[in-house]
């Protein structure tokens, strides 16, 4: 199966690199055509991957309809807030067909779409088949070749034995889950969640406050995933409870650096403006509370990081009004 791999940071790029390690066809497209040159003559991508070799047989360009050719598996993994207009921008590009592959976590602001949703609109009357990929998972792992295990949320049974052959290897497990909501808002409330976790490590609160920010993370994501129709069980899977606790104790978490840096003084404004990978848990907090708040579930953390990012509450105000909320059963 023909893959393109769209988007050259850091997960796209290391996808594309367990195809081209397998010897499958597969080309990666990168916005910067400096990014996509270095891959092909380097072997390397030094601003999203430094320190790492990739596979020599991994092609790349910045030619989006060259990458495209003949494509039948097109995986995702531009910016969640970017996919939107992105697909609607390219969307003559695209066969009518085409099997997607979402690698991009988040809900879109505004819209308050899951990416699958995004998908499916942009591409209406293409008839998309769509996969959305996730779980604990850091890039630079994946590189290096560490083992490492990933959900594929897919209701397509055929198109997601199709992907699940096609990116497992004996580091890289692919386990299909068909709750695709489920797999998709695990994948973006863990991302909230790991901010919290690294405010939390920021201020010194220790790793009794840490594991507590985890469990009930894990909550409040079942709580808003029931509300949304996914099913209670994927959450304790990998794109669950497995993404949750990498990403809220990982030091290469890009959104618990974002939390430890604020934690630690620093504003927003200045943590993203040092940053070449996008944090995405930072506009999904702004999408995430938006919705809670349109559905009337109670999200605390959630409305505690919010409040921190973007109202400028103190990090240490907003812990000590998680810790002093009504007290009520488990």
């Amino acid at each position: 199966m023909n893959a393109a791999v769209l988007g050259g940071g850091s997960w796209g790029t290391a996808l594309a690199n367990v195809l081209a390690g397998k010897g499958e066809s597969v080309r990666l497209w990168a916005r910067r055509d400096e990014v996509a040159r270095e891959i092909v003559e380097c072997g390397t991508n030094t601003r999203y991957l430094p320190g790492q070799n990739l596979n020599r047989d991994l092609q790349a360009g910045s030619d989006l309809k060259e990458v495209l050719r003949d494509a039948a598996c097109i995986v995702l993994a531009v910016p969640c807030q970017s996919l939107g207009l992105f697909l609607r921008e390219n969307r003559a590009l695209f066969p009518r067909g085409a099997g997607f592959v979402c690698a991009s976590k988040g809900v879109e602001l505004g819209t308050f779409r899951t990416m699958g949703q995004v998908v499916r609109e942009e591409l209406a009357g293409l008839d998309p088949r769509y996969a959305v990929l996730s779980g604990p998972s850091f890039a630079t792992e994946v590189v290096a070749g560490m083992p490492t295990a990933v959900a594929l949320g897919c209701a397509d049974t055929e198109f997601a034995d199709n992907v699940q052959a096609l990116f497992s290897t004996e580091a890289f497990r692919v386990y299909v889950n068909g709750d695709v909501t489920g797999v998709e808002l695990g994948g973006a409330v863990k991302n909230i969640m790991a901010i919290a976790s690294g405010i939390s490590d920021g201020l010194g609160f220790g790793q009794n406050a840490r594991a507590a920010l985890i469990t009930r993370g894990l909550s409040e994501m079942s709580r808003l995933g029931a509300a949304m129709g996914a099913r209670p069980a994927t959450f304790m899977g990998l794109s669950g409870m497995g993404d949750l606790v990498l990403t809220c104790t990982g030091d290469l978490s890009r959104n618990r650096r974002v939390g430890l840096a604020i934690g630690r003084g620093q504003t927003l404004q200045e943590v993203l403006a040092g940053m070449h990978n996008v944090a995405e848990g930072v506009k999904t907090t702004e999408a995430v509370h938006a919705l809670g708040r349109e559905l009337g579930i109670d999200l605390p953390i959630t409305g505690q990081v919010h409040a921190v990012l973007f109202g400028g509450k103190n990090p240490a105000d907003a812990v000590r009004e998680l810790m002093t909320r009504p007290l009520r059963e488990e």
